[in-house]
């Protein structure tokens, strides 16, 4: 981390710590902190698992945008006090996307403090004059909301009628001394301060908007949170927000993760393929038994060959270093909006321990209780496609059983990859009625600066603004990865690199697991076999929705 003196780019440029590998995914979901879009299109990007909800509020006029909502949920969400566990988001470096959240809303209560200052001066101290502005400036937008040419006309026209009778009131004034000059300005005033918010707005508009398509192309576009960097022991809340920035980044790490029944393992998408090796343990020697091991045992030897992967005879490439960890895995139900990690001795700093994990998975095999997998996990096409494979080792009575299971997180969706566009529309030629031209229109409309403007002042207490204008609310259980997730098998390549990464990573498990099987003196001719059958089966592999019981 880098820190320059005048609180510049405080976290330096932001690539992700695990390397590039998470850097679109990273950047397009970051990207949403900075975009003007209606805030309705997040539920565009919404899943068939996990629904975002956007939250009416009572005025339509302090309604936010995209951008606005998009940053503000997040931040509360992943940084609020007292607020609930997350989800990983594999792929991608949340911490990065809640900086560039900080950072957006920054610029933004730059914006409003000027904003402000234009609105007391030009609008409070002239309140008649605003009230009457605002009221026209509510009935044209309702008006303008219609596709209908004729409201769209209706509407300008009762903004040109309204600035007639403006221009006849302060010609015609019915009032003498003070009063006629107070009401001269009322009138005028709020007109120059929307002159002067419409400068403001434009300009933030432009840096906004400059992020927005920096962090899409690939440019180092750091986030600016100084107050994420505390210069003096007294400074408690700098010192809270960068505890609770750790904490995430510490959260992000967990080895402990969530199978919510079809929804699959939370962060790590969908179950597509399982593949069950069992046969019965019988020495290879009748008139020896067979040496005692654990389920562990297995595992290690697995743990040590799936080490192996990257390493082929041949020199073309294939797969890339595999990120390869046990994970204890919770049930819990498919419609549940919240989730409880591990406590007690046995964790610490959201990691279980290496001794509770080799217990969970020696005897933790049936009945309630959480469960071991060991897995290989591979962050392909700059963060858009998580592969997971999972394998779990279980012995009941004389019966081992070895199983594999295939998960996919797909790209984040579209929405969060569209760069965005200057504001334009086509029209007639006057005199080619046949042809189109293609016209510009004001970055920043007049109905957005009288939005703008008139939350300015409110933005310094953010739930009276949700109250009024509307918020989103999070799919839950959250993580910023898998919420707005797509399925990969839509891209060709990506559902090519799923399937094929099964075959490798199946044979070999077997492989070692055998090989286990046979220093400990049990007859491996069965599992084999079995294994063979496995291995021919595989090769034709096919996703499809392994956690949805046909019972």
């Amino acid at each position: 981390m880098t820190v320059d003196g005048g609180y510049g780019d405080i976290f330096g440029p932001q690539v992700p710590r695990t390397g590039d590998e998470g850097q679109t995914a990273t950047f397009a979901l970051a990207s949403a902190a900075y975009r003007d879009n209606p805030v309705e299109e997040i539920t565009k990007a919404d899943n068939d698992w996990h629904q975002s909800t956007v939250k009416a509020g009572k005025v339509s006029l302090f309604r936010p945008n995209l951008g606005e909502a998009f940053s503000r949920a997040v931040v509360d969400r992943m940084l609020g006090s007292g607020r609930k566990p997350l989800i990983q988001s594999f792929g991608t470096e949340p911490q990065v996307v809640v900086e560039h959240c900080l950072a957006a809303n920054n610029i933004r209560r730059d914006r409003d403090n000027r904003l402000s200052a234009v609105m007391v001066l030009c609008g409070l101290i002239f309140l008649p004059g605003l009230l009457v502005w605002l009221l026209v400036f509510a009935i044209r937008t309702n008006i303008d909301k219609r596709d209908d040419r004729r409201a769209s006309a209706l509407a300008t026209t009762l903004l040109v009628a309204v600035g007639a009778l403006a221009v006849i009131f302060l010609i015609r004034m019915p009032f003498t001394g003070f009063w006629a000059w107070y009401s001269r300005a009322a009138v005028i005033l709020p007109v120059v301060g929307w002159v002067l918010a419409r400068r403001i707005c434009e300009n933030t508009a432009k840096d906004l908007r400059g992020r927005w398509a920096g962090l899409l192309s690939g440019s180092n576009i750091g986030a600016k949170v100084p107050e994420a960097v505390p210069s003096s022991p007294r400074e408690t809340a700098a010192e809270g927000l960068r505890q609770s920035l750790a904490k995430l980044s510490a959260e992000q790490q967990s080895n402990s993760v969530f199978y919510a029944g079809p929804k699959g393992i939370l962060g790590m998408g969908t179950r597509w393929g399982s593949w069950q090796l069992a046969e019965d343990l019988r020495p290879a020697d009748p008139a020896k038994e067979i040496h005692p091991f654990r389920s562990w045992d297995v595992i290690r030897s697995i743990h040590d060959q799936l080490r192996m992967l990257e390493r082929g005879p041949l020199n073309t490439g294939g797969f890339p270093k595999a990120s390869i960890r046990h994970w204890i895995v919770t049930p819990i139900g498919e419609n549940a909006k919240a989730v409880s990690r591990p406590e007690g001795t046995d964790v610490e700093a959201y990691q279980v321990k290496s001794h509770a994990i080799q217990d969970i998975c020696n005897k933790q095999q049936f009945g309630a209780g959480d469960r071991h997998y060991l897995g290989v996990q591979w962050t392909l096409w700059d963060g858009q496609l998580v592969i997971t494979m999972l394998i779990t080792v279980t012995v009941l009575h004389s019966t081992l059983r070895i199983e594999v299971t295939g998960h996919a997180l797909g790209p984040v969706n579209g929405l969060f990859t569209t760069a965005p566009e200057a504001p334009s529309k086509e029209v007639t030629k006057s005199f080619k009625p046949w042809e189109t031209r293609t016209v510009k229109l004001p970055l920043v409309t007049t109905n957005e600066v009288v939005r703008l403007a008139v939350r300015a002042p409110l933005t310094w207490y953010p739930p009276l603004l949700n109250w009024l204008g509307g918020s989103v609310a999070l799919p839950e259980p959250f993580g910023l990865r898998h919420a707005w997730a797509d399925q990969p098998w839509r891209h060709r390549f990506m559902a090519d690199d799923a399937l094929r990464a099964a075959t490798p990573v199946l044979r070999v498990v077997h492989a070692a697991a055998l090989r286990t099987l046979e220093e400990n003196g049990v007859d491996i001719e069965k599992f084999g076999v079995r294994s063979g059958f496995l291995s021919t089966a595989v090769q034709d592999a096919s996703p499809r929705k392994a956690d949805l019981y046909d019972a």
